[in-house]
């Protein structure tokens, strides 16, 4: 199968990450993969890292002449059996452009907030596949009045040979942060603001950590709040055993070095990448009961599901994981889960079944943990 793939927003969010796992897994799946992309950002770089021809294009609104012409010309040299794009403001031209060639294109849809009346109306009844990327997200659309058999599912891949377990990695990074090899870390990994629940997290965690003087925590990633989770951690009572990255490009070298993975959000997720990707690493998951997170995860069996926000929950929960076997235990089974379910192999599998066919596999897993 031949797929083109079109984003040119140069943009370093999930969408993003999900744009070029997805390419990268497809490509290893044995299809022909080209991109018309931005060369700046996360998305250029991370298609030249996996080798999948990139074209620059950019789409600075839907009405772009020079975005029409990026990808008609490459339809044309190309002749794609797919059009595959993942950005809003993309989606009218890529119709167009399908349209124009009779190029069937597929749509992803990462975000909760709603699209224009014309747009939610329109655009997936216009594209041959409207994708959202967890059960949650689908079941929002369905409310919304956009009928069952014209949203589909297709979950977010990971690259289960870079995130996996590396006892020397795990060693490496708990040297250069002062974290004794026998601690047990709690790791935290992603932006820093209120919807992420980080500020109950460190009331969590600093009231576990005076009752066990082997917790640590790995805070990965920086944001808005940073200055008020450092302050937390100053005051908190045990200082020297939080320990901050600041943003990194690489979040998958510090996985390994986490016990288990903290994924506090008090709002709305439509999934969960960093969940997924923890548990490739063999790392079980504390996750919040909420949008698409319990689809990332078993609970009871890869980790636990807990109320978002509850602090006293959140903290017999830290204080529940402090148990290694309990985390082995957890951690085997996570990246089990994540093989089967969310690996580049799983995912570009049920992807080109659902391309070819128009529904999911049946061995495809499309519920919500409870």
């Amino acid at each position: 199968m031949k797929l083109l793939f079109v984003g040119t927003n140069p943009e370093n969010t999930g969408a993003a990450t999900h744009f070029v796992a997805l390419a990268r897994a497809m490509a290893q799946a044995g299809h022909q993969v080209e991109s018309i992309v931005s060369r700046q950002g996360l998305i250029g770089e991370g298609m030249a890292a996996a080798h999948v021809p990139v074209f620059p294009g950019k789409f600075r609104n839907a009405f772009d002449l020079r975005g029409y012409s990026a990808v008609l010309r490459r339809i044309a040299h190309f002749r794609p059996d797919w059009l595959v794009g993942n950005f809003g403001k993309e989606y009218w031209p890529l119709i167009a452009c399908g349209r124009l060639t009779g190029t069937p294109v597929a749509l992803f849809r990462h975000r909760n907030p709603r699209m224009s009346r014309l747009s939610e109306y329109g655009v997936p009844r216009l594209a041959q596949r409207f994708i959202a990327v967890s059960d949650f997200a689908r079941n929002a659309y369905l409310n919304r009045g956009v009928p069952p058999e014209l949203v589909h599912i297709s979950y977010n891949p990971v690259d289960t040979n870079l995130f996996r377990s590396d006892l020397g990695r795990r060693a490496q990074v708990r040297r250069e942060f002062g974290i004794p090899e026998d601690a047990i870390v709690m790791g935290y990994a992603g932006r820093m603001h209120g919807g992420k629940g980080v500020t109950q997290l460190m009331q969590a965690a600093n009231a576990a950590m005076a009752i066990e003087p082997r917790l640590h925590v790995l805070w990965v990633g920086n944001g808005p709040e940073e200055n008020v989770v450092h302050g937390m951690a100053e005051q908190g009572g045990a200082p020297t055993r939080h320990h901050f990255t600041g943003w990194v490009n690489d979040t998958a070298r510090y996985y390994g070095a986490f016990s288990f993975l903290a994924f506090p959000s008090v709002e709305l997720e439509t999934f969960g990448r960093v969940a997924i990707e923890a548990q490739a690493c063999g790392v079980p998951v504390l996750g919040s009961r909420i949008g698409g997170v319990p689809e990332t995860m078993e609970d009871g069996v890869t980790g636990q599901l807990l109320e978002p926000g509850n602090i006293e929950d959140w903290c017999n929960a830290i204080l529940a994981m402090c148990d290694p076997s309990l985390c082995r235990r957890m951690g085997i089974a996570a990246r089990v889960f994540v093989m089967e379910h969310f690996s580049n192999a799983a995912v570009a599998r049920d992807f080109e079944w659902l391309l070819r066919f128009g529904s999911e596999p049946m061995h495809g897993f499309h519920q919500a943990a409870t």
